[in-house]
């Protein structure tokens, strides 16, 4: 009796033991449409039988829900785009700092937080595009020259109320001061062809249609319009190669504080950096790896090489409110 007792309670216990590591979830908060995350998180249930239940809004939602719900917030991971937002979240205290040997050998330390709060997962590059019909590409040079009288009525922008641009002008202040930058910037404003576009696809039609000759944009919202309309008139230049190169931003993720599954998190964000997952990552929205032996695409690397910017991306953060205030002032709308 007594043996039988005490392997009923050994099985009790290896039962309870060995599908619960196996059938763990991990809770993750994603600024990421579904269709860009779910074949990277369904990789990572085939591999591993972890569960990865995502829940998708804007970033401003996602970081005001983890605030409320404090400790008792069912998320384990935050995934948003752009290193302002990720800098944001650090500093409202909603992601946890990590020592990961992994992430810090998959990814520079420019696409990282130096607190170890969160890692870039995918890169895109904030170029100019132009119109090969009415613009040589010898003509271009830099960010800063676009604002010569050379291109007056000719530029096309996106609102400054996007965090792409806020991100964009604090690495000019880093690079710049602010009393050049907002020379710059006032320059861009005086060449505006039309009012600026609430989004960058809606700029590069406009420099497609002739409504101007050049623009600044991302290079992912390039490749969706360019498989949407083959004939698109519009290339990608990179500037600034003879000094400091192109600038970039990146989507990454971070561990929440209050985690729940933290160790599974951490697991599925050092994965996510890995060779294995980097192109399932960035390939789905044409995005560069942010590791750098990982190589992007056929599509993206069509679109050439580039020298890129090696400033922290924690200054897009440091610098976001400084950059507003600088763009209202210069009249960027």
């Amino acid at each position: 009796m007594q043996v039988r007792k005490t392997l009923l309670a050994a099985l009790t216990l290896s039962a309870l033991a060995a599908p619960a590591f196996a059938a763990d979830e991990v809770v993750v908060y994603s600024a990421r449409i579904d269709e860009l995350i779910k074949p990277v998180f369904d990789a990572y249930t085939a591999k591993t039988g972890v569960k990865v239940k995502f829940i998708t809004d804007k970033e401003a939602p996602l970081l005001a829900r983890l605030k409320a719900e404090g400790q008792n917030t069912p998320a384990d991971l935050l995934i948003t785009v752009d290193a302002g937002n990720l800098w944001q979240a650090e500093q409202e205290g909603v992601l946890k700092s990590l020592a990961s040997p992994v992430i810090e050998a998959n990814i520079p330390p420019q696409y990282r937080s130096s607190t170890g709060a969160w890692t870039g997962l995918s890169l895109r590059a904030r170029t100019i595009f132009y119109s090969p019909e009415r613009v040589k590409p010898e003509e271009l040079s830099t960010y800063e020259a676009l604002a010569d009288k050379s291109w007056e009525g000719r530029l096309c922008l996106r609102t400054s109320k996007k965090v792409y641009n806020q991100s964009l002008t604090a690495t000019l202040i880093e690079t710049h001061g602010a009393e050049k930058t907002e020379q710059i910037v006032k320059g861009w404003i005086n060449n505006l062809a039309t009012d600026v576009f609430a989004d960058d696809t809606a700029l590069l039609q406009a420099i497609d249609a002739g409504q101007c000759d050049v623009g600044i944009a991302n290079t992912y919202y390039y490749g969706r319009l360019a498989k949407q309309q083959p004939g698109l008139k519009v290339k990608p230049f990179w500037p600034n190669q003879a000094d400091r190169g192109v600038h970039v931003n990146l989507s990454g993720a971070g561990v929440t504080l209050h985690a729940p599954h933290a160790a599974e998190a951490q697991k599925l964000l050092e994965w996510m950096t890995s060779a294995e997952a980097q192109n399932l990552f960035a390939d789905a929205n044409q995005e560069y790896p942010a590791n750098p032996a990982i190589k992007p695409s056929a599509e993206v690397a069509a679109w050439g090489e580039f020298k890129a910017d090696a400033v922290a991306m924690e200054v897009a953060g440091k610098r976001q409110a400084e950059a507003t205030m600088l763009m209202d002032r210069a009249g960027w709308k």
